[in-house]
């Protein structure tokens, strides 16, 4: 069933029987998607999505709909093996050759992006602009420096209770995924026009758009396929922007190993085999909570195949009703508000170091045709920023510490000969601490450029791009290799994942060729 040698073969167990999914469990799908969902509405949604439709209105959000959708297929794989033996993906890799310490390694440089704490650098400067009433200029640094710190250490406190850290985490994120797309639908609704509705909810549709430069030198966007078919040449793309498109793919949706937790949430949550395998506990409430260093599978018997089939309506669920949907919105509805309020800014079309949902809530606060709303409607979207980012870099701290606590757990020696299955919380936690200390140390680095935030998360999410094209084909083989026939993707599932990985490698290949290269070789 394995050919890793270090790793112990799966234990046995019959397949939980699940509840049906229905109006009387409705409870059921309230559960890794919107955590996931929680998550994802973090860099992407909040700063590059609004600073590509700034640039180019709705044109190229098409972007968004393929990284959305290939992503999706990338989840149902990674909920596809956590199912059957309740293990996380990263447990999997480890089991094919060449064995568990290549992995490690290869995952640790796939990790290099999970470094860089970028969101809460920005939700520092929406704090600062908050208690001065004004938007942070060069001045301001200390200030702002000072409350990334603080922020960075405060993120951590929610994940030290709970039970399970996935309560926690599925707490956090319900009420920020209802409170941030409540607002922004809010905002939607009553202040923003039906133009802006109409260019960014059908830019979703249009394919081919491309980044061009027009006679005077501004940013446009130009389709590839009308141009092909009116001059027979394809339009020159704008490559100056290419980093920023590769980051806003990037972090659309989820991005990088981020999207992987899947595969843990849906352990911790108790689906399919990961009900018998356990959960990583919280510091405080958590002494009755075990995990088990290595996943249990089911006999391949009619009824356990009956019951799999529940439990698949349960990811399919999750991830087409409850995490699309999110995602979409999530990149729809601060994109309406840049659209229609960042025009309004002093800073809009400047170089500022600042992000862009800064400039739009700046633009709130500007815009004359609100009346006495404008005060009201820019302090409430900076907290929103605030809701957006603090638990959002909550969860970066909780994946890098989950994510190298399952890593170990499983795949070192000394960790399943020394520790005992209620003793997971002793290496979760001592991962989380160096990582936030780690962390300190990048911030302060970062925050030697001027243009830290958006530097720092333009990096993170083109380091993203290469982890998720390589992690998608790793998946697919686990699953197509070390899975049952019956349980095994179809053919068109297959297609799909594939896709991701081909996506997200151009993308990484692309803004390599074009920002590193010459960079190195001086052209």
């Amino acid at each position: 069933m394995t050919n890793d040698r270090t790793i112990p073969p799966w234990g046995t167990a019959d397949l939980p029987a699940p509840k049906p999914l229905g109006l009387s469990n409705l409870a059921g799908l309230i559960g890794p998607g919107i955590v996931m969902c929680g998550i994802q509405i973090g860099g992407g949604e909040w700063l590059f999505g609004p600073d590509v439709t700034a640039k180019y209105g709705g044109g190229l959000m098409w972007i968004a709909t393929i990284a959305i959708i290939t992503q999706a297929f990338y989840n149902i794989e990674c909920g596809r093996y956590a199912l059957y033996c309740g293990e996380p993906v990263f447990t999997g890799f480890m089991r094919t050759a060449p064995g568990p310490a290549f992995w490690i390694g290869v995952t640790l440089i796939m990790s290099l992006s999970s470094l860089i704490p970028g969101l809460s650098t920005n939700a520092a400067v929406l704090i600062a602009t908050l208690w001065m009433g004004r938007p942070p200029t060069g001045g301001d640094s200390f200030l702002v420096n000072t409350i990334a710190y603080i922020t960075l250490g405060a993120v951590v406190l929610p994940v030290l209770i709970g039970g399970k850290v996935y309560n926690t985490l599925q707490f956090v994120m319900t009420i920020k995924v209802f409170t941030v797309l409540g607002f922004c639908l809010f905002l939607g609704l009553f202040f923003v026009g039906l133009d802006g509705w109409i260019n960014v909810f059908s830019g979703f549709f249009k394919f081919g758009n491309m980044p061009t430069t027009d006679a005077d030198g501004h940013d446009t966007v130009t389709n590839a396929f009308t141009h092909f078919w009116s001059t027979g040449t394809l339009p020159v793309l704008a490559l100056g922007n290419i980093a920023m498109l590769g980051a806003f793919a990037g972090y659309a949706g989820g991005g990088g190993l981020s999207n992987s937790a899947y595969s843990n949430f849906v352990r911790d949550k108790g689906w399919g085999m990961g009900s018998e395998v356990g959960a990583i506990p919280s510091a405080v409430g958590g002494h009755s909570v075990t995990l088990s260093h290595v996943g249990k599978v089911f006999p391949i018997t009619a009824e356990n195949l009956q019951r799999w089939k529940v439990w698949w309506k349960y990811i399919l669920a999750d991830q087409l009703l409850v995490w699309v949907p999110g995602c979409f919105m999530g990149m729809a509805l601060p994109a309406l508000m840049s659209i229609e309020f960042a025009h309004n800014s002093e800073m809009y079309g400047k170089a500022i170091p600042y992000s862009q949902p800064l400039i739009a809530a700046d633009g709130i606060r500007q815009t004359a045709a609100l009346g006495s709303w404008a005060p009201i409607l820019w302090i409430a979207s900076l907290l929103v920023g605030l809701t957006v980012f603090l638990p959002s870099q909550m969860s970066i701290v909780d994946d890098f510490a989950r994510r190298w606590t399952d890593i170990l757990w499983s795949g070192s020696r000394f960790a399943r000969s020394r520790l005992r299955d209620n003793q997971v919380h002793y290496l979760y936690y001592s991962i989380l601490t160096l990582y936030v200390v780690w962390s300190f140390v990048m911030v302060t680095i970062f925050l030697m450029f001027g243009d830290a935030p958006q530097l720092m998360v333009t990096v993170i999410a083109n380091v993203n791009n290469v982890a998720l094209g390589f992690t998608a084909f790793h998946i697919l083989w686990i699953n197509c290799r070390l899975l049952p026939e019956p349980l095994r993707p179809r053919w068109y599932q297959r297609v799909g994942i594939a896709c991701c990985g081909i996506f997200y490698a151009s993308l990484a290949i692309l803004v390599f060729w074009t920002k590193v290269v010459p960079l190195v070789f001086g052209k």
